[in-house]
């Protein structure tokens, strides 16, 4: 019965590196990706900070901007200006919109954050852009779609880029070259269990 198994999982393991293989040889363009991760689901952001931190074991440059966080310290903001220079790093830094209840202000502050934004968008140098809730600032009307979409789509041809939050529109995932949707299955915090350092901040 064991020699069975072994041979069917064999079997099944070689279609499967056959399947593999395929795809990987079809796969011959090389040059930089635009990434768009959404979905109601916790683990955007803490997925394009994963990616800050593969480009960085590559040597490679990032700069990160963050729209809405940064009126309270996060783990990443901490680790990222204490151990990674090599890092430019920018925070909106007024907080969740519900906090402050002032759009001119919340507008105002958007569009000084996507000046930052767009000058990592055009640096060449920068092998890795990450713009954390920048989907809100659209859904919001905070910031010009067409300047947004246009910056993103003329960025350098070896630079990536990362864009984390819910929604977005359809303009923005019809310009990503992956599009990826975090479900929220289930979430601690509607159990009453506090968001925990570390782990959600």
């Amino acid at each position: 019965m064991t020699d069975r198994k072994d041979e069917k999982h064999k079997k099944a393991m070689q279609k499967q590196k056959t399947s593999v293989d395929s795809s990987v040889a079809q796969a011959n363009i090389d040059r930089a990706v635009a990434i768009l991760l959404t979905g109601n689901g916790k683990g955007k952001s803490s997925s394009a900070f994963g990616m800050v931190m593969r480009a960085l074991g590559y040597g490679h440059r990032v700069g990160v901007v963050q729209f809405i966080k940064g009126a309270m310290l996060s783990g990443e903001e901490l680790y990222l200006k204490e151990h990674c220079p090599q890092v430019e790093f920018y925070q909106m830094g007024t907080g969740f919109t519900w906090d402050t209840q002032d759009r001119q202000s919340d507008i105002e502050a958007a569009e000084r954050t996507w000046a930052v934004a767009k000058s990592y968008l055009e640096d060449a140098s920068l092998d890795l852009v990450v713009l954390d809730e920048l989907t809100y600032m659209l859904s919001f009307d905070y910031l010009n779609e067409d300047a947004v979409l246009s910056a993103i789509q003329n960025r350098p041809s070896g630079q990536s880029v990362v864009v984390t939050g819910r929604g977005g529109g359809k303009r923005l995932q019809d310009i990503m070259d992956t599009v990826s949707e975090v479900k929220d299955v289930k979430h601690a915090f509607n159990a009453g269990i506090k968001a925990r350092k570390g782990v959600d901040f």
